[in-house]
């Protein structure tokens, strides 16, 4: 029997796991790998990336899916193994980054809208076939003068609905990513601009679901945590970024809803793992909250392999180490020390 949406998205939130988001575009992995002097080609970007997959102890501990970029889904290990195959092996959930990326909205200076609802349908069909079992969209929100507008949220909500419904009718679980970004051009707003933004975004968010049909139990949320811009000159205590996101989430998310994965955002690795510890500390909350990380999750392991066979070792107990911070968070027991006992 196949499997059900919301067996899919219960699998994605189960308890003590979270997403590894490996879905970087061909630009943005470019620029993770000018970092440690590695040219970025068809070959590196795998080799990084099963590097990753192959990490046994993280995938099968701590991992619930992989999110893969439409290169990273086609893609063949060393050895010929699909690489979604290695990620199903090590009892993940293969998943697809969609949308065609952030794009000027029309008439609304330095707003932006999501692209890639063309032919999407089409798409998902060929993505099922791949092993795809669930989908992600990315809306970003930027705070600034004026800003974001009506338009801009409306545009966003609209197009996450019809990407989710258009990815439930092809039986694939949609994640749902509304950013407010903490970065941008500006980024020294506050965070209770950055709470009244958020609550805007999701209300609107979950009008468009409900308005487009799409049943919530086979769905998960990926939303920003209530953080101030990187800019500004106030930053906030842990403990009140993770009381202001829980309320905010509470007064936003239906019940129904089985997970929330967030992003990390642009957060240090350290604050995004204390700040998903300190949320989960403040349950029991009505649905599983847990880690959908990219750059948080993969930073150190990206920095001790540094493109060499030889260090491979190395980048995997990274990926462990963070991947077990992770964890704990997502069940609301990592401690600081914990840290430090691992370096």
């Amino acid at each position: 029997m196949a499997e059900t949406l919301e067996d899919i998205a219960a699998k994605m939130v189960a308890k003590g796991k979270g997403l590894l988001a490996a879905d970087e575009s061909t630009g943005t992995i470019g620029k993770r790998f000018a970092t440690i002097d590695l040219e970025s080609t068809a070959d590196s970007r795998r080799d990084y990336r099963e590097m990753l997959f192959r990490t046994d102890e993280a995938m099968k501990k701590y991992v619930s899916g992989v999110i893969l970029y439409d290169e990273t889904i086609r893609q063949k290990a060393a050895d010929g193994t699909p690489l979604v195959d290695i990620i199903k092996a090590a009892g993940a959930v293969p998943g697809i980054k969609v949308d065609a990326g952030a794009k000027p909205l029309a008439l609304m200076p330095d707003e932006k809208i999501t692209e890639g609802l063309d032919g999407l349908r089409e798409r998902l069909k060929e993505y099922y076939e791949l092993g795809a079992r669930f989908a992600k969209w990315r809306a970003v929100i930027e705070i600034g003068p004026h800003r974001p507008s009506h338009d801009c949220i409306n545009a966003n909500a609209h197009a996450l609905a019809r990407y989710a419904a258009l990815c439930q009718e092809a039986g694939i679980v949609p994640i749902v990513e509304p950013e407010v970004l903490m970065d941008g051009a500006i980024a020294t707003h506050d965070i209770d601009t950055c709470y009244k933004v958020t609550e805007w975004t999701l209300k609107t968010v979950f009008q468009e679901l409900y308005y487009a049909g799409v049943r919530l139990e086979g769905m998960v949320l990926k939303p920003n945590m209530v953080v101030p811009g990187n800019k500004c000159d106030k930053q906030a205590a842990p403990e009140e970024v993770a009381e202001k996101t829980v309320r905010v989430l509470k007064n936003c998310v239906p019940s129904a809803v089985p997970g929330i994965a967030f992003l990390s955002g642009g957060q240090s690795d350290e604050a995004a793992t204390e700040h998903l510890s300190l949320i989960n500390e403040l349950g029991p909350l009505p649905w599983a909250v847990t880690f959908s990380y990219g750059r948080a999750l993969q930073a150190a392991a990206l920095a001790a392999w540094g493109g060499k066979p030889e260090n491979v070792a190395a980048a995997e107990r990274a990926l462990l180490h963070r991947a077990h911070m992770n964890s704990l968070a997502a069940t609301g027991t990592w401690k600081p020390e914990l840290e430090k006992k691992a370096a």
